[in-house]
């Protein structure tokens, strides 16, 4: 199969976005890949967004645009709708936010890639995002990781916004099976932990490929600051980690059959580094090999365990 002839679907969850759609639109529009159907389930807007929408379907002569009503019940809720819908069917799917700006790259970039790879092994592909202010002047970028995407990464960090992943069809089949049986904290660290946990690979283009947007109605800023840095170092030590991990385990429970070998004893032993004495939690979380992508970061995960914060 020729580049040409495969085809992304670009999953797109919409909330009351009528101020920045219709750059993002454009932004989508002017991808160099084709063919690309766009989904967008919208989680009740009431700004105008859909008319925007249905005013853009003329214009999308890149493949099929359709809307659907989301379930209402969280952006999680929204694109776990999308990656479960058996209507939805590509070669590969791009996730995608309501109010960013898309370099032109940013799907050839991943479709570069994937098409390197066995169809037949679950790939994601993830990037840098610059940061721009509401009124699109770029600001910086996300930090640049240097230590490799694995499981072992993964149960402690998300290293990339969903708004840059892209995940081959088997990644997709598999993220299906794994969300029709849990929900999960956010599609972008559930996406980067199933396909991992499952023996996939994960690819990190240090490139920014996606301008992301920073202003008051973000569900999720993207702050790199060291100001921020301490704020999540707070956050870690206060336990709010914690509920995002016990989610994440859950969720991982029910999919065990998913999981290689490697994974499972990993997943066993961070378990174990999540109780008992100081000593054997630290004991259990160097066996089990677990990382964050920085020192620092590194650092408050091991001050986080050794106050049961985690």
């Amino acid at each position: 199969m020729s580049k040409q002839d495969q085809r992304v679907a670009i999953l797109m969850g919409t909330k009351d976005g009528a101020a920045f759609i219709e750059e993002q639109l454009g932004s989508l529009l002017a991808q160099s890949h084709s063919p690309v159907d766009l989904w967008i389930s919208d989680d009740g807007s009431t700004d105008g967004t859909t008319a925007l929408i249905g005013a853009w379907k003329p214009r999308w002569h890149k493949g099929r645009l359709t809307l659907v009503d989301g379930p209402r019940q969280g952006f999680a809720a929204n694109f776990r709708s999308m990656i479960v819908d058996p209507r939805i069917e590509a070669d590969y799917y791009a996730f995608c936010d309501q109010d960013d700006i898309w370099e032109p790259d940013r799907l050839e970039s991943a479709v570069r890639w994937m098409r390197t790879l066995d169809a037949k092994i679950p790939a994601m592909f993830c990037s840098r995002t610059a940061t721009m202010t509401e009124t699109g002047s770029v600001i910086g970028c996300s930090p640049l990781f240097q230590r490799p995407p694995s499981f072992r990464n993964a149960l402690v960090q998300s290293i990339a916004g969903g708004n840059t992943i892209m995940i081959n069809g088997a990644a997709r089949d598999l993220l299906a099976k794994a969300s029709s049986k849990t929900r999960f904290v956010s599609h972008d660290w559930w996406a980067y932990l199933i396909v991992a946990a499952a023996g996939g690979i994960v690819r990190y283009d240090p490139r920014p490929l996606v301008r992301y947007r920073q202003h008051g109605a973000n569900l999720v800023g993207a702050n790199v600051s060291w100001r921020a840095r301490f704020s999540r170092l707070a956050h870690l030590l206060k336990g709010g980690f914690a509920n995002w991990t016990d989610e994440n385990l859950s969720g991982l429970a029910a999919n065990r059959d998913l999981l290689t070998t490697d994974a499972a004893a990993c997943l066993g032993l961070f378990i174990l580094a999540r109780k008992g004495s100081i000593f054997s939690r630290l004991s259990y979380l160097r066996q089990s090999g677990v990382y964050r992508q920085t020192p620092f970061g590194t650092f408050g995960l091991y001050l986080a365990i050794i106050s049961g914060r985690i």
